[in-house]
């Protein structure tokens, strides 16, 4: 939905605990999940209108960020 955060732990509150875990152990992990919240806040902020940009670039975060979810989701499942 327009405005609203999709950080990891709302995404997946099931694997709060993994999620903090990782960020600790795991770099990749860290570097990804650092690269989602950033994408989340920079959307964020175009959907409030506090940025502005075209609807392709803010198609293309948000793409960026479901493959970065996906990915980060993998990781989770497999730890």
């Amino acid at each position: 939905m327009l405005g609203e955060h999709h950080g990891l732990v709302q995404e997946f509150p099931e694997y709060k605990e993994q999620i903090h875990s990782l960020k600790v152990s795991d770099p990749l992990f860290a570097e990804l999940f650092e690269k989602y919240e950033n994408l989340d806040k920079e959307i964020y902020r175009i959907e409030m209108q506090i940025e502005n940009t075209s609807d392709e670039y803010v198609e293309g975060l948000k793409i960026k960020r479901v493959k970065l979810k996906d990915r980060l989701y993998t990781m989770l499942q497999q730890a």
